[in-house]
């Protein structure tokens, strides 16, 4: 009797899960998924690439003469023009020597011109002429000599430019050679970024007429510079370690915004052909590769690896793995599992791409 009663409970039990099975089964195939296909057409990636700014021209003032700072008729941060004064080194002692070599060489004239007249009335001979000739030749030159060391104490703005901060004080003894402050001419600007190897030789191939690369400059606030710069140098070497090659942009700069030692992204717009574009809310990761759910003739979801050749807003461009007749899965990527049958409705890919920056999942 017991043994009746234990095979009728079991087959109650098998009846009730088979209808359970067939149920969730039911249950399934009555969801309508979303699906859509890849969208093949030309459209534009925007490449960034972290970048140095530098000044086309940033130097060092440095003091070309020992001695005292005793002026000082800039200030720090002050834009200067060319030729303008801004330090003063105390210049007495130079003063002093332009004044003694003026002496010597007002004697030395003197001489030369009473020996001259002499000569002229052959009273002495044309050698001691000569004498007196050299030593009247030495002595502007040493005038000379010291009227550039008496201006070696003016330091003037080789450029217009702007100024860093001092690094001397009012007062301050200063040897030869010592740093003063910097000066950078920040007209325009030379924005340094490194690129792969590929994609240099993508560039280069792709260069039309030796026209220069256009680029655009994504400053630190996230705003993208005013003017568009144009790439007019690329350095001669790759480096070893990185596979890199660096790239010279050079922008325009007549506000002055940009300052030599900013950082930013330097933006390059490359055109894709013929791009398979899929929305990335249609795709998931695992271990660090994407995957999508492909859906086969059957109606069944199979997962599929693949390649991604650029990032668009709410969009990936893929160059591996999916074909442009593919049926993907675009919503409810975490309700299914692999080879699943499920029911769904096709949406148009252009339809799909133009509201993507409306919802994203």
């Amino acid at each position: 009797m017991k043994r009746i009663l234990m095979l009728v409970s079991l087959g109650a039990l098998l009846y009730q899960t088979g209808c359970t099975s067939k149920h969730e089964e039911e249950k399934e195939e009555a969801v309508n998924y979303s699906v859509t296909s890849p969208l093949q057409k030309d459209t534009t990636i925007i490449k960034e690439y972290v970048s140095q700014i530098r000044a086309i021209s940033h130097i060092e003032l440095r003091a070309l003469e020992r001695g005292y700072l005793q002026k000082i008729y800039v200030d720090e941060g002050q834009f200067v023009k060319k030729g303008q004064l801004m330090f003063q080194i105390m210049p007495l002692v130079y003063q002093a020597e332009q004044q003694k070599a003026q002496a010597e060489a007002n004697f030395a004239e003197i001489e030369y011109k009473n020996t001259k007249a002499l000569a002229d009335s052959n009273v002495v001979s044309k050698n001691e002429l000569a004498l007196a000739k050299a030593k009247l030749d030495k002595a502007k030159a040493e005038l000379g000599l010291a009227a550039t060391h008496l201006g070696f104490t003016e330091i003037r703005a080789p450029f217009n430019g702007i100024m860093d901060h001092f690094q001397v004080r009012l007062g301050s003894l200063v040897d030869e050679g010592d740093l003063l402050t910097t000066l950078s001419d920040n007209s325009e600007m030379w924005v340094y970024f490194n690129v792969p190897e590929a994609e240099y030789l993508n560039y280069k191939s792709g260069e039309d007429n030796g026209n220069l690369l256009k680029v655009k400059l994504k400053m630190a606030n996230e705003k993208i510079f005013d003017h568009t710069g144009a790439v007019k140098t690329i350095e001669a070497d790759f480096n070893n370690e990185t596979g890199n090659i660096a790239f010279r942009a050079t922008f325009p700069n007549p506000k002055g915004l940009l300052r030599h030692g900013e950082t930013g992204n330097v933006q390059i717009s490359v055109p894709l052909k013929d791009a398979l574009l899929i929305p990335q809310k249609a795709t998931f990761e695992v271990l660090e590769k994407k995957y999508c759910y492909v859906i086969d003739k059957d109606g069944k979801v199979q997962s599929r690896e693949i390649t991604i050749a650029a990032e668009l807003p709410h969009i990936f461009a893929v160059s591996h793995g999916l074909q442009k007749d593919d049926k993907i899965l675009l919503e409810g990527l975490r309700q299914v599992r692999e080879n699943q049958k499920i029911s769904y409705k096709f949406q148009k890919p252009d339809s799909v791409i133009s509201h993507l920056s409306l919802y994203a999942e």
